[in-house]
């Protein structure tokens, strides 16, 4: 026979918890920078290979409004 032992939960302090962890990510965020933006150009369509679209859905597309993208 299995004994589980149950543990009550722990008690819920969220100011202290919430507290602490804007204090834990207020020091790491100096450690953490985001990458430099590059830009990237689309690909042309002839580099893309063995893309399959169902009719279905070539149809859907086909049908929806242009927005000028």
């Amino acid at each position: 026979m299995t004994n589980l032992k149950v543990h009550a939960p722990a008690p819920v302090d969220l100011e202290g918890d919430l507290a602490s962890l804007r204090g834990d990510c207020a020091r790491m965020a100096p450690h953490w920078t985001a990458p430099e933006k590059i830009a990237t150009r689309p690909v042309p369509p002839s580099l893309i290979h063995g893309v399959t679209v169902p009719a279905a859905s070539a149809r859907m597309l086909e049908a929806m409004p242009d927005y000028g993208n």
